[in-house]
């Protein structure tokens, strides 16, 4: 029974009682509460939030909610009079679970970007005497309430309560009270503000109070949205500096929680989901046991097509997901973010259901007067007028099931830029759609689809998989006949972008990925409904069956997000199943590029504005590149797997891969990149950079190489297998490619020299400096390998190195007839002997 918790369904004739744990908290409150009835007009309760001080008094209704009452019914009823804001909340939501969630509405620059969460939390609303209290509830830790244990879980779980208000008076017919929300909003509530690390960052010092005030608080059937203004004093605003002040809008949804929730599914970590869990203490185990549900839509098929889906017929589910257009956004694009929305309709197919999701414009005035992109019943791709290069893909969901309820699309104007940059570097070498600073409407629009298609996955429950684009060979994306059947990834939740693998012979050949198969998949695996089976771990061994079906094959595989990878299959912007390969068709489209860049920006009359930000974006390309191929150095292949399936989970690349990972950064990184330097170009956006930007490009590579991390993972993969590639091994094959003027005698030039010093700097840091510690929790997204470099292999393997290249360095000094480089060497030999010997100084 233990998973039952979250749900009821009528079919289930066994006699069990499958009730929420906050229900049974719910009733055992409603028994202390005093009837409606039993109040007294005096009380002595003091206001622990929006309280004077003074004893409060319930006063008659209409004293409270005046004629010159401003009424907003919805949810509950909100009243605005004067300048004070008054909910009038119903016996009916008592107990009820809301949710309450914070997001920035309108902010200044670098403070966050409007629609970012704060934060989400669950509160209920309970009565006490004289008072109502907002208690906030955790699903963190449950147990079915038919077990022992689980009043020890509800005792151990005690809610806080984040606001306690004075009740002003009685609802009419004593079926509710009304309360004064004001403090609410206007006083300093850290859990519906501004976040603790903001604070600290900007360091805060007080709300004030006097800057502080609410905008609107509107109600709709199962939400009320407050927006207030808060001010706060800081000593380091991110904006506005001398102002000392911080001044962001906030919003602060409570959103009615289902009263029956959603049958959870199991999450599996070879299926990307979003997720969330809890510790369930009713379980049959003898640990506490974590279950973690997947977040998805509640898609059922209607009653009356119930066995028409059992035959494998598509059926329309109860509801559908619907998202509105937002009436801001312009109309020329509306018709390619509603085709992102409905390309989703051939996924959910796969899990049985036809026009599963659709998008409409939203309805007139003369329509529906009541319309609102608010109202938490409408899912809603809201456009924002901002300068910001992004959108993004929430959702909102009910912790206790993983059901989503809503889902607001973020779409800021300027991603279109975003857009041409991507699109322009990646595919202007091949596409002449694309060699123009600004695109046709028609390019343009199927550009901004493809981002509707990928931000909507996220609001479906689907994260980011980072690994899709790994499954197809490098030369298939060259083929056209390949790419129009698969495109250019079998996910669109990859960062797959735009293909820049093809070159110019490759004609008619795909240049995005469309909803490819594991999206296909993934959604069959989330959105299946099983009418046989009551409880999620009877629905288990059949989506564990359907994942064994597809192991091995990669267009299945789920690769997670991580912000350093440590498995290079699952990295940011790349493409194909080999980073080497795949890059150097990238960078021969990348010359092609610059080689062409003046005349494919120029206009007259225009200044060079987009031949600078064209050429930056053609080295960051380039930069990206390097990372692709950096990762294979110490990287780890992980195939999540259960005790069912053989092999193993973790695996080290294999050393021909990571040699030929090096030899390539020799070749096209740490041999000067000459194509970059195009006088025809610099000469244009710049009187002085290059030198400086060539040598901060390869620092920035042997920092990545050089970490600690990745030198951790290859001493132990080498003490694991003898066979596998050791940090020695990697020194062996850097040394050619950075030193190669030692043996020839020939003289470095700047670049040279700067990448040397570089490089001599990176191995005096391991040998001085400890590697940053991050939080353990944080290690495994973050890719993170946390090595005590002082007491490691590291030191001695550096210092071996430091030496030989001093000693290198010594004997180089009579072989060059160079002035600059001689000084060169001379002044490394010394950099090396204050590292190696430094109480010599």
């Amino acid at each position: 029974m233990h998973t039952e918790v979250f749900w009821k369904r009528s079919r289930i004739r066994q006699g069990l009682s499958v009730l929420l744990l906050g229900s049974m908290l719910a009733s055992c409150t409603a028994t202390q509460q005093p009837a409606a009835t039993a109040q007294t007009p005096n009380g002595g309760a003091t206001a622990a939030g929006g309280g004077n001080g003074k004893a409060a008094t319930i006063k008659p209704y209409n004293k409270v909610i005046t004629e010159q009452a401003q009424t907003d019914e919805g949810l509950f009823k909100v009243h605005k009079v004067d300048a004070k804001y008054y909910y009038e909340i119903p016996d009916s939501l008592m107990g009820r679970d809301m949710l309450l969630i914070t997001r920035i509405s309108k902010t200044a620059n670098r403070i966050g970007y409007g629609g970012e969460k704060l934060n989400s939390q669950v509160i209920r609303w309970e009565r006490k005497d004289k008072k109502m209290l907002m208690r906030l509830v955790s699903y963190d830790n449950v147990a079915n309430d038919s077990l022992p244990i689980f009043q020890s879980v509800a005792n151990s779980n005690f809610q806080p309560i984040l606001q306690a208000f004075d009740i002003e008076a009685l609802a009419p017919e004593n079926k509710g009270v009304v309360i004064d929300v004001t403090p609410l909003f206007t006083k300093d509530v850290p859990s519906i503000g501004l976040d603790d690390n903001r604070r600290k960052s900007y360091k805060v010092s007080r709300l004030d109070e006097s800057r502080t005030f609410i905008e609107s608080i509107k109600s709709y059937p199962i939400n009320v949205e407050a927006r207030h203004v808060l001010t706060y004093n800081a000593t380091e605003p991110p904006s506005e500096s001398r102002s000392g002040t911080i001044s962001l809008e906030i919003n602060n949804s409570m959103l009615l929680l289902p009263e029956r929730p959603m049958m959870p599914r199991l999450a599996d970590n070879r299926v990307g989901y979003f997720s969330t869990s809890q510790v369930d203490y009713g379980l049959d185990e003898q640990r506490a046991k974590r279950r973690t549900y997947i977040v998805r839509w509640r898609l059922e098929p209607k009653d009356e097509d119930m066995e028409a889906y059992k035959r494998g017929e598509l059926v329309e589910p109860k509801k559908q997901i619907v998202y509105y257009i937002d009436p801001a956004t312009p109309e020329k694009w509306r018709p390619y973010l509603k085709q992102g929305v409905e390309d989703w309709q051939v996924a959910f197919e796969a899990a049985g259901f036809k026009n599963a999701i659709i998008a409409k414009d939203p309805p007139s005035l003369e329509e529906d007067p009541d319309w609102s992109p608010e109202d938490a019943r409408y899912s809603v791709i809201r456009y924002f007028a901002s300068d910001i290069q992004n959108a993004y893909g929430p959702n909102e969901h009910d912790p206790r099931s993983g059901e989503i309820l809503e889902s607001d699309i973020g779409w800021y104007h300027n991603v279109m830029n975003l857009l041409r940059n991507w699109y322009f570097i990646q595919t202007a070498a091949i596409n002449p759609n694309a060699q123009k600073t600004k695109f046709d409407d028609e390019v343009m629009g199927r550009l901004i689809r493809f981002v509707s298609a990928h931000e909507v996955g996220h609001t479906l429950g689907l994260p980011h998989n980072m690994g899709s684009s790994n499954a197809y060979p490098v030369d298939s994306l060259r083929s056209a006949s390949f790419t129009a059947k698969m495109g250019t990834a079998p996910s669109i939740m990859d960062y797959a972008r735009f293909n820049y693998i093809a070159q110019p012979e490759d004609k008619g050949v795909a240049l995005y990925p469309e909803i490819g198969p594991y999206d296909k998949w993934a959604v069959k695996w989330g959105y299946t409904y099983f009418p046989e089976a009551a409880t999620p771990d009877a629905e288990k061994d059949k989506l564990n069956a359907w994942i064994k079906e597809r192991a091995g094959d990669k267009l299945y595989r789920y690769g997670r997000q991580t912000g350093n990878p440590i498995d290079p299959r699952s990295q940011t912007e790349d493409l194909g199943d080999n980073a080497m390969k795949a890059s150097t068709y990238g960078i021969n489209n990348l010359k092609r590029v610059m080689d062409q860049l003046v005349t494919w920006t120029s206009e007259d009359g225009k200044n060079y504005e987009d031949l600078d930000e064209l050429y930056k974006q053609v080295i960051g390309q380039w930069n990206r590149y390097m990372g692709h191929v950096s990762s294979n150095i110490g990287g780890v292949y992980e195939n999540n797997k259960t005790y069912d399936q053989e092999g193993f989970v973790y695996e080290p690349v294999p050393v021909a891969t990571q040699k030929e990972a090096v030899k390539f950064l020799n070749e096209q990184a740490f041999k000067t990149p000459e194509w970059m330097l195009n006088t025809d170009i610099l000469r244009r956006i710049e009187g002085t950079g290059s030198v400086e930007r060539i040598k901060n490009l390869q620092e920035g590579i042997l920092t990545r190489v050089l970490d600690p991390g990745r030198l951790g993972r290859l001493i132990e993969a080498k003490e694991l297998d003898r066979n596998n590639y050791g940090m020695t091994n990697l020194f062996d094959d850097l040394r050619p490619g950075i030193w190669t003027e030692l043996s020839s005698g020939r003289s470095a030039d700047v670049y040279r020299r700067n990448l040397q010093r570089v490089y001599v700097a990176q191995l005096s840091k391991l040998m001085q400096e400890e590697q940053q510690q991050v939080p353990a929790r944080a290690q495994a997204f973050m890719g993170f390998t946390q090595v005590d470099v002082e007491n490691s292999d590291i030191r001695p393997v550096v210092r071996a190195e430091l030496q030989r290249l001093q000693r290198d360095l010594r004997a180089a000094q009579g072989r060059t007839s160079d002035t600059l480089t001689r000084y060169h060497y001379q002044d490394l030999v010394q950099r090396i002997e204050d590292v190696l010997n430094p109480r010599r100084q």
